[in-house]
């Protein structure tokens, strides 16, 4: 009997964890599935903003990596993977050793584009999820204390509104007329850029309603301790700079080879693999679509995770790969701090608590599908025994 080809996943995404629950669903033991995460629970970006608003507990809003690994027949790695040897078709990790893959799909998201001056240093980012909730559970304990009196988030998109909200909402329940004042900035001369007018034009209502101070067309060039710096000059004050402006790549993975577009993101054809190496896959935010691009947003990482777990099945079998195209819009659903959410699909826009509530039913039916059934999958799955020591 053949050897099963070992597939490795590479982080711990929204596409990534379709493919595990496919996997466990139906088995192949032609497979091999490896995965690995940096952390052991992937938050769903959904219910990430009502995580912040207190709307939800950590349980609530994350996906528990090795319960679901376990329940597909997957080894587990809690680890990060820093390069790929696409020659020895190996995977670097963080912790010195080297794994070894038939084919490999990546899931690793993105990051904010940190190359402005000082940010790394003075801004707190909204990705990594792990160190922008505990950067958050300080700024709300310093908040309480005093010491927080302004807050500035940095970038006007879905990311960047629906954040400052939700710690807004959080911090006003919490300390009343003593919390922080807040204040919105971005390089566009709106917010929500790529959002219909009248969703910007009810999101820009409740800025104003809550007091959020403005900074449209202020492209931040610099950041500096307590001050974000945009053109001309200007200096915007703030105790905690929170950033989330367009995601950026991760520079290792243009570094390992693949083909990549001209930002960084790992080119994909529509099978969602790589056209300068076949044996590598790609989905989430890490990667573009070449004949189909579409906006980096959970939503989409999400359709993705039934065609990619399909064709990964396909390969290890030796069968041709089917296409996946997206759908060219998707129902976009914008919390705003507390229950009370706006919903827009092409030119229908609703809002109202009622929205929140559908959204709510979605997300926690999303999240329930990756819960494996009791007793599923109770023996973690070995280790290779090929895994070999990085020299």
């Amino acid at each position: 009997m053949a050897r099963a080809q070992r597939i490795l996943l590479v982080g711990g995404g929204h596409s990534h964890v379709e493919v595990l629950r496919r996997f466990a669903l139906r088995p192949d033991p032609q497979v091999a599935l490896t995965l690995v995460s940096p952390e052991p629970e992937t938050a769903y970006s959904g219910m990430l903003p009502g995580l912040v608003a207190g709307l939800y507990t950590r349980a609530e809003a994350h996906i528990a990596l090795p319960p679901l690994a376990r329940w597909a027949g997957a080894r587990f790695l809690t680890d990060r993977v820093e390069a790929l040897d696409l020659h020895e078709k190996t995977a670097a990790m963080a912790d010195g050793m080297r794994e070894p893959f038939d084919f490999v799909s990546l899931d690793v998201g993105s990051a904010p584009d940190d190359r402005v001056a000082g940010a790394r240093a003075h801004a707190i980012a909204v990705k990594p999820v792990a160190a922008f909730l505990a950067a958050w559970e300080r700024m709300q304990m310093d908040a309480a204390g005093g010491t927080v009196r302004t807050i500035a988030v940095v970038g006007g998109g879905a990311a960047g509104v629906e954040v400052l909200l939700a710690m807004h909402a959080r911090l006003a329940a919490a300390l009343g007329a003593g919390a922080p004042r807040f204040a919105l900035i971005t390089d566009q001369p709106h917010v929500l850029p790529g959002h219909p007018p009248a969703v910007r034009a009810r999101i820009g209502r409740i800025l104003v309603a809550r007091g959020v101070v403005l900074h449209f067309d202020s492209p931040a060039v610099a950041v500096e301790p307590g001050a974000v710096v945009v053109a001309h000059g200007r200096r915007i004050a703030a105790d905690r700079i929170v950033w989330a402006v367009a995601a950026a790549a991760q520079p290792w993975l243009a570094a390992s080879g693949l083909a990549c577009d001209a930002r960084g993101f790992v080119r994909v054809d529509e099978a969602l693999r790589s056209p300068s190496h076949p044996f590598v896959f790609a989905a989430g935010d890490c990667a573009t679509q070449a004949q189909h691009p579409r906006p980096k947003s959970g939503v989409f990482a999400v359709r993705q995770g039934p065609p990619l777990a399909g064709n990964l099945r396909r390969v290890a079998r030796g069968a041709p790969t089917t296409a996946y195209i997206p759908q060219r819009r998707a129902l976009a659903l914008i919390t705003t701090g507390g229950r009370h959410a706006i919903a827009s699909w092409g030119p229908f826009v609703a809002q109202g608590p009622w929205v929140w509530r559908w959204k709510d039913r979605i997300d926690r039916r999303f999240m329930a599908k990756y819960v494996p059934p009791a007793g599923a999958g109770s023996a973690p799955a070995p280790l290779s025994p090929d895994r070999e020591q990085s020299r």
